[in-house]
């Protein structure tokens, strides 16, 4: 089992960036495939970017490619996702997602484990 803490949420102005982390618990971080989701008032959640159990391959949303960037940091236990030229649309409460040894999936009820998330605001 593990749980996840996320955090670097806050308030931008459009164009900006943040850094999101999601800090995990246990000795088998590396064994984890993350998700990133979000889930936006009155909107389903959705998945936002995803990074593999070995760190060898992610998978972005194509409303995301080419600004976000996921990243591990297994000595951490922490994944980050980077996230530059923001825009309105991106706001959202941001949510980070595990299982363990399994494939990168879109499909949130793919993951077992969650995170509290943490809100992104971004000001036009």
């Amino acid at each position: 089992q593990v749980q996840l803490v996320e955090s670097g949420g806050g308030l931008v102005q459009a164009g900006g960036s943040l850094r999101l982390s999601c800090a995990a618990s246990g000795r088998t971080f590396s064994d984890y495939t993350i998700g990133w989701f979000r889930q936006a008032p009155g909107k389903e959640r959705e998945f936002v970017a995803g990074i593999i159990w070995s760190g060898g391959r992610t998978n972005y949303a194509d409303s995301v490619k080419g600004r976000f960037t996921i990243s591990r940091d297994n000595a951490k236990n922490t994944v980050y996702l980077q996230m530059n030229s923001l825009k309105p649309e991106d706001t959202a409460v941001y949510y980070c997602a595990a299982d363990r040894w399994v494939d990168i999936t879109t499909v949130a009820s793919r993951y077992r484990y969650w995170g509290q998330g943490t809100q992104i605001t971004v000001s036009s």
